[in-house]
Parts: structure tokens; sequence; C-alpha cells
């Protein structure tokens, strides 16, 4: 159940001027804070997106360009959405207010998850391919392709290294949008059947 407006005025409202005040300063904290860490991904993403997009190399055995394998290929778009994404909320995180409505709190919350998960996956993929590019399989009398295309492994390695760089400011960033959102609900509550009375199962 969402916290009441009663609750939320209870708490509050005897706090005083000054208590506001400090509330306003911590809230502004937070909400600079947050942004920061949302603008932090749009470097890496761009910076890997970019690394991945030139990677490629021509030699005596062939060329090799990221564009011939679908996980580097995702891993180009999950990182160009990630930008994007990461641009916008934290616009919509510097502003006042922004986290006021719960549907705006619910959407930041699910794209976070969401984003969280596509990024991890592109990492994951792309970090299964370059396995399979360094080491081959023997099972399958498939060689390793990097010694023969070194430079292409080691710009497609940094790629990988800063995607999951992201991952963790979007782990960090989904605990924050998390616990914004449930906090926002009051704890479960028990019945005393003898005394027919509701009591939250967290005393504060």
């Amino acid at each position: 159940m969402e916290k009441s407006d009663e609750h939320h005025n209870t708490s509050h409202g005897g706090s005083g001027g000054a208590a506001t005040e400090k509330w306003e300063e911590v809230s502004t904290a937070v909400r600079t804070a947050e942004t920061m860490l949302r603008l932090a991904p749009v470097g890496l993403c761009l910076a890997a997106l970019v690394i991945m997009l030139k990677d490629s190399q021509n030699n005596e055995f062939g060329s090799v360009s990221y564009s011939n394998l679908s996980a580097f290929r995702y891993l180009v778009h999950a990182n160009g959405i990630c930008a994007g994404y990461s641009l916008l909320s934290a616009a919509i995180a510097a502003m006042p207010g922004s986290s006021s409505t719960m549907p705006r709190v619910w959407t930041i919350f699910c794209l976070d998850q969401i984003l969280t998960y596509v990024v991890l996956a592109a990492g994951a993929v792309s970090t299964e391919v370059l396995y399979l590019a360094y080491k081959g399989d023997n099972a399958i009398t498939w060689s390793d392709a990097c010694s023969s295309f070194g430079s292409f492994c080691h710009r497609a390695t940094a790629s990988v290294i800063i995607t999951f760089v992201v991952v963790c400011f979007y782990v960090l960033l989904s605990l924050i949008s998390s616990y914004r959102l449930f906090t926002r609900f009051d704890p479960p509550a028990i019945v005393d059947s003898n005394k027919n009375v509701e009591v939250a199962v967290f005393a504060n």
C-alpha cells in the first residue's frame, strides 16, 4: 500500500522551517549525485561504441570487421541505446520534483532494469565470442583467430571491458531507482486475531 499523504504530513509537519530547508538541501545533493551517475555512462557507452565501430583489420590472412559478428553488432546497438537513455534520464533526474509522481518513478525503475540486462547481455555474448577468438575450440577443430588478428581482438576486448564498466553503473542506478520506488510503500501488516488490530511488520 502506498504511503498516505496523512502519514507524510504527520512525520514532517512539525519539523519546522529549518528542517524543511535541510531536507531540500539533502534532496538537491541527492538529485545532483544521481544526475552525475546517469551522465557517466554516456561517455563510456559512446567510447565502447566508437571503438567497436572502428574495429576492423586487414592483413595477409584476410580481413575481419565487427560487422561480421552478430554479437559485436548487438554490443554497438546496446551501447547506442544506453547512451541515449542515460542522457535522457540524467536530464529528467536533474529536474526538481522529477521523482514526485508514481508513474515516473515506476517508468525509471523499469527502464533502469531493462537497460541493465540489455547491456549485460551485450557484454556477456561478446565475451563469449572473444573467448573463442582467443582460445579456439579444439572439439570442432576451430583454431584461435586472435593470433592472426591481434589488433582486432585487442580493440574488441577494450570495448567489452568498457561495456562491463557501464553495467556496474547501471547496477548501482537500478538499486537507487528500486529504493526510491519501494520506499514509497508501507511495510506489510499482520492482523492480531485476538484484538482485530493491524500491526506493521517493521516497527519504527
